[in-house]
């Protein structure tokens, strides 16, 4: 019998002639000590009434709904493919869920999804913060919810964090590709304030190309305002084909349009101009050049995280690890300099 009315716990107990507490252990795969006629016939009556427990009556009853609350900055790129992936595998291995949500990178949609989130009751949140997060920590702890920062952070001390070393990685790259010939550095990034991912980036750049005492320029694309003619614009003011020109992209979102625009441009790409970016590594290897990125460990991270969280919320502990995972690169032939 399929049943339309919303049935509780209560009557699952009594059409499968048992006790309430012995259809939640059911439900919550505590069946060790209960015998077989028992899980068949809770079993039976679960598939014959189409019955699916309530999340929020388990929430009161357990203060656990097994959801973890995901917040990610742009959910259609590769990379945060990967982040998800990764938390996704462990938290079904503890029989968890996720909720996802997709920021745009806006605080306000930050302040919307926890609040949404919390009302769901969700356990605990992994989080890629906007610069602004901060005044969301204080909330996320008063609701008894658990934190974990992925990829981003703001400033504290107090938080699991999981990230990569985006200044350390760009730094080392900035002065290899130095040693490479390159003799001029454009970088092109997406507004920097928004995540301390940009600021690292942008941070590890300046430093390199201040040491190395070379000639390079910094410009800003903000993505409320961008279209390709403003990108065209900037490529041609700063890139001298008559030097070796490296030209550098700091965000996952923007390779693919530089690219385009350099074609479009017919800069010598792998000749007198390099290109590098980050990550889009589902289509960067098989371009015409191949283009050389630094690749962040996505899934890895997303692992840790999400071990981090779960560890929190089952021992009801605050964690205050720091944990900085490394990048690689996949060096291509966008960097090579043919004389």
């Amino acid at each position: 019998m399929k049943s339309n009315v919303r049935l509780t716990i209560n009557d699952i107990a009594k059409l499968a002639n048992t006790s309430k507490t012995t259809v939640s252990f059911y439900l919550n795969n505590k069946t060790e000590k209960m015998s077989d006629e028992t899980r068949e016939r809770i079993r039976k009556v679960i598939e014959e009434t189409n019955y699916t427990p309530n999340p929020v009556a388990r929430s009161l009853n357990s203060k656990s709904t097994k959801l973890i609350g995901v917040l990610i900055g742009d959910i259609t790129n590769d990379f945060a493919n990967k982040i998800v992936k990764g938390i996704d595998d462990v938290v079904q291995q503890h029989h968890y869920q996720v909720l996802i949500g997709n920021t745009n990178y806006n605080h306000e949609t930050e302040v919307d999804y926890v609040s949404r989130m919390l009302e769901m009751g969700v356990d605990g949140f992994i989080v890629q913060p906007t610069v602004l997060f901060g005044d969301l920590i204080e909330k996320i702890h008063k609701s008894g919810k658990f934190l974990v920062f992925i990829d981003s952070q703001v400033e504290t001390l107090n938080l699991n964090v999981i990230k990569a070393n985006h200044k350390e990685a760009v730094y080392d790259t900035t002065k290899m590709l130095a040693t490479m010939g390159y003799e001029s550095f454009v970088m092109i990034t997406a507004n920097p304030k928004i995540l301390s991912t940009r600021i690292e980036r942008v941070e590890g750049f300046t430093e390199a190309v201040q040491e190395l005492n070379v000639d390079h320029q910094i410009h800003i694309i903000e993505e409320a305002e961008y279209n390709q003619d403003k990108l065209e614009m900037v490529i041609k003011k700063s890139v001298d084909t008559r030097k070796k020109t490296l030209i550098f992209v700091a965000n996952y979102w923007l390779l693919p349009e530089v690219f385009l625009v350099a074609r479009a441009l017919e800069l010598p790409l792998a000749q007198n101009v390099g290109l590098i970016g980050f990550d889009n590594t589902e289509w960067t290897e098989y371009a015409t050049p191949s283009i050389t990125t630094i690749v962040q460990p996505a899934y890895k991270e997303g692992r840790r995280a999400a071990d981090l969280l779960i560890a929190s919320i089952e021992n009801n502990t605050r964690g205050r690890e720091h944990t900085t995972l490394q990048c690689t690169v996949n060096w291509q032939d966008s960097t090579k300099i043919c004389d």
